[in-house]
């Protein structure tokens, strides 16, 4: 069966104010993927950081993923400039992308035994950069000892990704995916110049905590006072 014809499914918010603020993807995955991948996707702006919510078809980390668990890479675009930042060539979608985050379900092995854990690595992506691999490494974090930063509630991890390392800023952010064997999924969501970012309209988790919202946060909107 040819990759052109796995099932894929893009889907960006109908044109609304709130489309403006943030941005969906959806993948659907083939059958046969051993790995867990990245099946919902959601992004915006939040304060001094970038906010995902991403839901993985599998539990992205754990015993029952045993040595393929989760090994996504997601690209930040944060001027939404190809001009600037990770150099592929003019036709591929990572072209332009200033930051990479990079999201693994490993473990540490002590002795025979072991613990498992969801570890995220954050590149920055400048001019000369020819592959995710040339970034510089901003920061490493664990779900185990980042809770602030890093949440997991089943099949969905929620992230917080510090912005304030002099990236490039514009009024939109472009977000790539590229799953293994597929074509890349792109959207564009508000930046860290639009306004929307200190304006309450994205809060994919609450001020000061992650809240009792249904999957951890509120999912758009003002936010609750």
């Amino acid at each position: 069966m040819k990759n052109a014809l796995l099932p894929l499914a893009f889907a960006l918010l109908a044109t609304s104010a709130l489309a403006k603020d943030q941005a969906t993807f959806r993948y659907t995955p083939p059958k046969d993927a051993e790995r867990p991948m990245v099946v919902e996707g959601m992004a915006g702006p939040q304060g001094g950081d970038f906010a995902l919510r991403l839901l993985f078809d599998k539990l992205p980390f754990g015993k029952d993923c045993g040595r393929s668990c989760a090994n996504v890479t997601l690209l930040l675009d944060t001027d939404d400039n190809p001009r600037s930042g990770l150099r592929l060539g003019s036709r591929a979608a990572e072209t332009g992308a200033d930051l990479a985050i990079l999201i693994q379900g490993t473990r540490d092995f002590v002795g025979t035994s072991g613990e498992n854990y969801l570890r995220v690595k954050v590149r920055r992506l400048s001019d000369d950069a020819r592959s995710v691999d040339d970034g510089e490494l901003l920061t490493e974090l664990d779900h185990r000892r980042d809770p602030e930063r890093i949440h997991i509630e089943d099949k969905t991890v929620f992230l917080l990704i510090d912005a304030s390392s002099n990236l490039p800023s514009g009024r939109k952010v472009r977000i790539i995916y590229h799953p293994p064997g597929s074509r890349a999924l792109q959207a564009t969501m508000a930046g860290m110049l639009s306004g929307s970012a200190t304006s309450g309209k994205v809060m994919i988790f609450r001020r000061g905590g992650w809240g009792k919202a249904p999957q951890g946060g509120q999912r758009i909107g003002t936010e609750n006072k």
